[in-house]
């Protein structure tokens, strides 16, 4: 793996700058490793990807 396959072009306009107001509703992106699928959700639906004794540090 190279250090080089991560670079890609982020305008400025696309980087937060402050939180959004509404914290719960901010973006989050789950990736299934088995797969490679990728899904858009909010931070709400983080808890669907926890299993019963799961911890969040």
């Amino acid at each position: 793996m190279k250090l080089s396959q991560f670079n890609y072009e982020l305008p400025e306009e696309l980087i937060a700058k402050y939180p959004s107001e509404e914290r719960d509703q901010s973006r989050l992106m789950v990736v299934d490793r088995k797969t490679g699928s990728i899904e858009h959700r909010t931070f709400t639906d983080i808890i669907d990807y926890f299993n019963e004794g799961d911890e969040m540090v």
